[in-house]
């Protein structure tokens, strides 16, 4: 159940009956569902645990994130520590509401989710007023939905500054929980307009935090030229409308560390300034600021794709070219047409490599279409083949992220052959967003290449 009205009031209208479904946002900390190993294996930062926590249960959502057991029956050691931190920082954020000593409804202000405030007709709001200033980013809303369910379908918050109410942040549903992140600001008195709802809503809690920001989480990219660029990452599933990625910009005092050695990035590695050339091994990059140091980023870089050709393909639906498979743009994507899960695509790498494995990127923005199961091959004049190794890809459709697969050995070759064999979801079309072909394969301990 993905898309993207599933209970506005048009679909309200077309029901024979009403049902609750409650919404689930499902992952896992590592690539894939299963564990690996804890060498090539990604596994998601701190970070990366928190943010989901926040856009999904923060976003009505229940929250569940897989953790897979080692070959010894234990959570793995990086599994554990990013856990632990995530777990701190969500205890240390909404540990204590800055609202707590605050004037207004006390039952909204209370953290007692068994008592809440019926709003009134002609006065769909709350206002809060605190003791003090006090320096706020994140705003926790809940409805009582046990009592009065999901009514609000729209709502806005308020602060007074300079003797005027400012808009500081702004959303759509509440239900059981809704999280609004935004630019820090300091205020004593803070408004909650409602200004769309079904009908009068029930309220049970109105809270504040502060979450210290810290240097963002990067994003690492590689254009058809082999420049490769790093950058804050921005999410491609956003829900808030006033400033969510805020904190990913580049702010003052912010810089980046990068290596391409396989060993970690610190404050005495090379600052990026600008993309720089690279057709193999693998980058690591951090955000740095005056006190803290960011997550680690990492990136397996491929080989140079502006020489690449396509031979042959099995089929290409209208506007989805099999040369978008590797033209360096992860927002387009080829796509077969739909009869069958086994398609192909042949390249003409430009010249001979010896390669240690290939990368593939599902397309974000059509899940119907990303390769589970396959098959790779290799030629060096394009008749002749031998297979390199089959290959499988799991968790795609719930985290649609870049996947790599290392081959058994190093092969040579000028001419690549994959074809699929699974489509996830049982699909019957091939989408293909980017390929990545690998001339060096590095570990993800820090350790250098294998």
């Amino acid at each position: 159940m993905t898309k993207a009205s599933l209970g506005q009031r048009d679909d309200l209208y077309k029901a024979k009956y009403i049902h609750y479904q409650q919404a689930e946002t499902n992952t896992s900390i590592r690539e894939g569902w299963f564990y690996r190993d804890d060498t090539e294996q990604k596994v998601r930062s701190a970070d990366d645990v928190f943010d989901i926590y926040e856009r999904s249960v923060g976003g009505n959502s229940t929250f569940l994130l897989n953790i897979p057991p080692n070959r010894e029956g234990r959570f793995s050691e990086r599994d554990v520590n990013a856990l632990l931190d995530a777990g701190k920082r969500i205890k240390e954020t909404y540990g204590n509401s800055l609202f707590k000593n605050a004037k207004g409804d006390f039952k909204v202000l209370d953290n007692n989710p068994a008592t809440f405030s019926v709003l009134k007709n002609n006065e769909p709001e709350l206002i809060i007023t605190t003791p003090a200033a006090v320096t706020i980013n994140r705003i926790l809303l809940q409805e009582s939905v046990t009592t009065h369910s999901e009514r609000v379908e729209a709502h806005v918050v308020d602060a007074w500054i300079n003797n005027d109410w400012k808009e500081i942040a702004a959303a759509t549903n509440i239900g059981y929980k809704r999280i609004l992140r935004f630019p820090e600001v300091t205020a004593s008195k803070f408004r909650i307009r409602f200004t769309k709802t079904r009908a009068v809503p029930g309220i049970s809690t109105v809270a504040a935090f502060y979450y210290k920001t810290r240097p963002p989480q990067l994003q690492i990219a590689q254009d058809i030229n082999g420049r490769v660029s790093i950058v804050p990452q921005q999410h491609n599933f956003n829900w808030n409308h006033s400033g969510e990625n805020a904190a990913a910009n580049i702010n003052s005092g912010i810089e980046i560390r990068y290596t391409t050695n396989g060993s970690n990035p610190g404050k005495s590695s090379p600052l990026y300034t600008k993309p720089f050339e690279m057709d193999k091994g693998e980058v690591k990059a951090a955000a740095f600021s005056k006190t803290e140091m960011g997550s680690i980023t990492t990136e397996s870089i491929g080989i140079a794709k502006k020489e690449w050709n396509v031979v042959a393909s099995s089929s290409e639906a209208a506007r989805h070219k099999a040369a978008l498979s590797f033209d360096g743009n992860s927002k387009t994507y080829w796509l077969s047409e739909a009869n069958g899960a086994t398609q192909h695509i042949t390249i003409d790498l430009g010249k001979t490599y010896s390669l240690k494995g290939f990368a593939y990127t599902p397309p974000v923005t059509h899940d119907k279409g990303m390769m589970e199961k396959g098959i790779i091959q290799a030629s060096a004049d394009g008749q002749t083949w031998t297979t390199i190794s089959n290959f499988e890809f799991g968790n795609l459709i719930n985290d649609p992220t870049k996947r790599r697969h290392n081959f058994p050995k190093m092969v040579s070759a000028k001419y690549i052959k994959i074809e699929s064999k699974e489509i996830a979801g049982k699909g019957n079309a091939l989408a293909i967003a980017e390929l990545d072909f690998l001339s060096e394969w590095f570990s993800t301990n820090g350790k250098g290449p294998l």
